[in-house]
Order: structure tokens, then C-alpha cells, then sequence
């Protein structure tokens, strides 16, 4: 099911539908608890949504990406304007199962080209690149706190640092495989000795030991292999003591040349993560809620090199067990010249900031305005509804 929303509906509002880590491999400290589960996946390069989800109903679409028209012939349709790129395959089955949303022609308030400015606006919900601090996800964190009496969620970046979005006052903790050896039993022990007599150290520590346990003989050295990685953020937030709050970055979405292949190899590799997530989760997963998005879209048409350039607005996605998915949300602006953004760019028309506060409002049983106003100040748009199964 395609959802067209317009202009005026959107503006109405009504859519109807750091702490501290220890220097030591494997290691992670987390605190608090929580009932759902909320995966952030950042696509860092600029993940280009025209190719994600190629609106083939629009005429303009042809003209401006002809060499890419190919790849959509057999591809999964969101209801009958927008194709899935092919190498979503999995990411296909959960929107037929009505599980994966699509929010299409978004964008932050950005309005420049620089990844690092983008990610930074992005990442700390801020109004201009560097103004802000901590992220928007740790706010969460401590607003979630706030409405559960202050019993903390457990926050996790899989990443050997915490990124950006998950800094701030509230406590998080980084968790990433390492090619190092293990540290000794007798090392251990002589940690946990020295932490013993502080309370707050030897919570942490004992925190760091269970998530280690968690996440089990793994066997990975790094961050490579997107099916593993899946599985192993998917053991990190099972169960009870589980992180409730996870988040993890993926590279490799810079495409400014032969686009058609290096999009399909990322693709595959987002889809393997995805998949082997949700499998991971089991019957977690009706209580669990993804959100996918990168810093901005890219150029409308391809350059000389088959590839695309730093553009506007781009796509994002929302999985999850509870999600009102099978369909896309779009106030479509349309391909033809006069109405692209500066002449060159999809243009925004849905700010990502709406969607990404409307959906974990809904998800986490906060209220839409404070979680907004908390996560990204000073925005005038309403929260996106309707995003979750009634």
C-alpha cells in the first residue's frame, strides 16, 4: 500500500495511518532495564533513496536514472509507484508481512552537502552542525528514565566507541569484537578485586561481565560480516538483561561512482544485518522496533560516472513487529526539473527528525510532543503517527 500524504496534511500534523567504557576488548557497561527494544541503524555516506526505494511510477524517474532502470524490472513493488531495490530481498519479506515501513523524499533540516556537518546535525539532533553536544539518543535514554521513575534503560552502541548519538549525560557503553586475546582469568580477577570497594565501579563491572556473557563465543575479530553482526546485537538485547536501546553504524554508502554496484553490495549487506537481527530477536521481535536512516539523500540524476553526488532528501526505513508497514509514506514532490531542490536534489518534504521522534514515541509509550521537543528542539513539524499497528 502506497501512502501519498500532501502538504497540508503534513502540517496539520495528522497522518492517518558516555559514560564510561573500559579499555579492555569485549567489554561493555550498561545499566537500567526496559520491555522494548529500539535499533538505530545509521547508514554514515549518504544512502541514496532514490535507489532504495526507485519511485518507477513517476515519469521524470526514466529520464534521470535510465542506466538503473533494469535493475527495478523484477523488483519488489511498495504498492505501485515505488520498487525495492532487489538486493533488499529480506527487507522485501518483511514489508509483504507488513512489518517494514518506508518514509520517503525525507530529510533533517540540513541543507548543505558536508558528511561530517550532516552526520553531526543527524547524530546530535541539533539545529546547526557542532551547536549541540550529546545526541539524540541519549536524550532518550534519560527521558525514558524520567517517565519509568528513573530506572535507567541499558544502552549499547555496538562500535569499538561510542558514536556521537549515543553521548551525553545518561549512561551508554560500547561493545565491538577484537582481534586482541582475551585478557587473562588472573587479569580479571585482579579488576574486580580493585573495583570492590566502590560501589559504582563494581556495578558497572559487573554489568560489562554479563553483556561479555551475552554476547557468548562469538568468534568475530571485527565488524565485517553484516549477517554476524546482526546476530550478535540480537544477543546483546535478548532476555532481561538485554539492552533495550542498541545502535550500530554502517559504511560504505558514498556512491559517487558506478553506483549500481557498490549500492547492491551495501544493500546486501544491510539486508543480511537486518535479517539475521530479527531471527536473532525470536519473539522479541514483536516488541522490537528498527529505525534505518543516513545524514541525506543524493543527487537526482547520475554523473558522468554512473554514480550520484551529495543531495537532500533521501529515504528511510521502520521494521518491527508492531510496525503498520507494507506501504510508504511520501508527500512526493515529484522528478521534473522545475521541482527538484536547487535544480538537482529530491526535495524534502517529510522532516526525518518527525519520523524518527514520532516512532520511538509510539514505540516506547511517550508522549509525541515531549519526545520532539526533548530529542529535537526548536522543530516545528509534528511527530509522525500511525506509524505502529493499532
Amino acid at each position: 500500500m502506497l501512502t501519498l500524504l500532501n502538504r497540508r496534511t503534513l502540517l496539520a500534523g495528522s497522518l492517518a495511518l558516555g559514560a564510561s567504557t573500559l579499555a579492555l576488548p569485549r567489554i561493555a557497561l550498561a545499566q537500567g532495564s526496559g520491555t522494548r527494544n529500539l535499533l538505530f541503524v545509521l547508514l554514515r555516506g549518504a544512502a541514496d533513496g532514490m535507489a532504495m526505494l526507485a519511485p518507477v511510477g513517476d515519469p521524470g524517474f526514466e529520464a534521470l536514472r535510465g542506466a538503473s532502470l533494469a535493475d527495478y524490472e523484477s523488483a519488489p513493488r511498495i504498492g505501485s509507484f515505488f520498487a525495492l531495490h532487489p538486493a533488499f530481498a529480506e527487507v522485501g519479506k518483511a514489508a509483504q508481512a507488513g512489518e517494514a515501513l518506508f518514509v520517503h523524499a525525507a530529510a533533517t533540516t540540513y541543507r548543505e552537502r558536508s558528511h561530517f556537518d550532516g552526520q553531526n546535525l543527524l547524530e546530535t539532533g541539533g539545529t546547526a552542525p557542532y551547536a549541540t553536544k550529546d545526541g539524540w539518543l541519549n536524550r532518550l535514554v534519560g527521558l525514558l528514565a524520567e517517565s519509568r521513575g528513573g530506572a535507567v534503560p541499558r544502552a549499547l552502541a555496538v562500535a569499538p566507541t561510542v558514536p556521537l548519538t549515543l553521548r551525553g549525560n545518561a549512561p551508554v557503553s560500547s561493545y565491538a569484537p577484537s582481534a586482541l586475546p582475551d585478557a587473562s582469568a588472573d587479569y580479571m580477577t585482579r579488576v574486580a578485586a580493585l573495583y570492590d570497594g566502590d560501589a559504582e565501579l563494581a556495578g558497572l563491572w559487573s554489568r560489562a561481565l554479563e553483556t561479555r556473557a551475552m554476547a557468548g563465543d562469538d568468534s568475530l575479530r571485527s565488524l565485517r560480516d553484516a549477517g554476524a553482526n546482526g546476530t550478535l546485537i540480537a544477543s546483546l538485547m535478548k532476555g532481561p538483561q538485554g539492552a533495550r536501546i542498541a545502535m550500530i553504524e554502517v559504511d560504505g554508502w558514498d556512491t559517487h561512482a558506478n553506483q549500481r554496484g557498490a549500492f547492491a553490495r551495501s544493500a546486501r549487506g544491510l539486508d543480511a544485518l537486518l535479517a539475521a537481527y530479527k531471527a536473532g530477536m525470536g519473539e522479541e521481535w514483536a516488541s522490537t522496533m528498527v529505525l534505518v536512516a543516513t545524514e541525506f539523500g543524493r543527487t537526482a540524476k547520475l554523473n558522468g560516472t554512473n554514480g550520484t553526488d551529495h543531495g537532500t532528501a533521501g529515504a528511510a526505513m521502520v521494521l518491527g513487529g508492531g510496525v503498520r508497514g507494507g506501504r510508504v509514506l511520501a508527500d512526493w514532490p515529484g522528478l521534473g526539473e522545475s521541482q527538484l531542490y536547487e535544480g538537482r536534489d529530491l526535495a524534502p518534504t517529510i522532516a526525518l527528525e518527525s519520523v524518527l521522534a514520532g516512532a520511538v514515541a509510539e514505540h516506547l509509550g511517550l508522549d509525541p510532543a515531549t519526545t520532539l521537543a526533548r530529542l529535537f528542539p526548536e522543530r516545528t513539524a509534528k511527530p509522525l503517527s500511525g506509524i505502529l499497528r493499532a
